[in-house]
């Protein structure tokens, strides 16, 4: 198929508290070549600077990439919270409750939702192991996973759940805070698979840097790259050419230019678009990885 996309942007994405964060990097490669580029507003992203970018300021028929879940695990339990009276049937009305009960939460911040007495005995955080983390009869020491997240671990990787807040492989603060501002982007942006892939115009994908990194010739262990050598070497197994700079890189900007670059050398595959696990109740519900096949 026919690359109908022009732009490739990567957005290494971050649940850190505070204003800004550190963590947040922009990569952006163009389909007509060249190395990938940082996207740099000078004073360091804000999660609300990403979503104002995303509403407002996309350039045209954009593939954006965004590394954090978003959603949560269903089809392991039926439910994103078994035992709950109220049901949700869909990843847009778990996103919509997030953002409703955090909206005081500033920064797009999600503390609330974990701190919520419904909530919380679904989460692990550092001090408490909720009693619903996990399913019953399940073995609950990782945590609950998502379909696309048993196919990034057969494929290598080690996915973490999403209900998990604690240890410095957390993720799950990260794909809450990220819930939020899908939903703010409701109407402005469709998020694949949970939308249907757009004829023409920007879509948004769930990424997992590790598997752009594992494409590029790197181990799942060794997926993250701290020098402009190492990030170079790996452009150039996926066809890019290399970034200017030399010596040390913080992992987050070449998480976000491997990426970029990634997604412009694959976002024409069809395997990508219709992986063997996706069924439309987990397009629906769970939503997916793009590249998890």
């Amino acid at each position: 198929m026919a690359n109908r996309f022009r732009h490739f942007l990567a957005i290494d994405w971050s649940g850190a508290k505070g204003p800004r964060q550190k963590g947040i990097a922009l990569g952006l490669a163009h389909l007509d070549g060249g190395p990938p580029v940082l996207v740099d507003p000078g004073q360091g992203w804000s999660r609300e600077d990403v979503l104002a970018l995303l509403a407002n300021d996309l350039p045209d028929d954009t593939l954006v990439g965004v590394d954090l879940g978003i959603a949560l695990p269903f089809a392991d339990c039926g439910a994103y919270f078994p035992r709950r009276e109220v049901l949700l049937p869909d990843a847009p009305s778990l996103w919509a409750l997030i953002d409703d009960i955090c909206s005081g939460d500033p920064n797009l911040g999600a503390q609330s939702f974990v701190d919520h007495p419904e909530f919380r005995p679904y989460f692990r955080d550092g001090a408490d192991t909720g009693a619903h983390f996990g399913c019953d009869g399940a073995d609950h020491g990782r945590g609950r996973f998502r379909v696309t997240e048993q196919a990034q671990a057969a494929m290598g990787c080690k996915p973490y759940s999403n209900f998990n807040l604690v240890g410095a492989a957390q993720v799950g603060k990260s794909s809450l805070t990220g819930m939020r501002m899908l939903h703010r982007l409701r109407g402005h942006l469709p998020v694949w698979p949970i939308d249907p892939l757009p004829a023409s115009g920007s879509a948004l994908v769930e990424i997992y840097t590790s598997l752009a990194a594992m494409e590029a010739g790197r181990s799942a262990a060794k997926a993250k790259m701290r020098s402009y050598e190492a990030l170079n070497k790996a452009l150039g197994a996926l066809g890019s050419p290399a970034v200017p700079g030399e010596g040390a890189l913080d992992d987050h900007s070449s998480d976000a230019l491997l990426t970029a670059a990634w997604l412009r050398a694959v976002g024409d595959q069809p395997d990508r678009w219709s992986p063997g696990g996706l069924t439309d109740t987990v397009a629906r519900t769970e939503g997916w990885t793009f590249g998890a096949l």
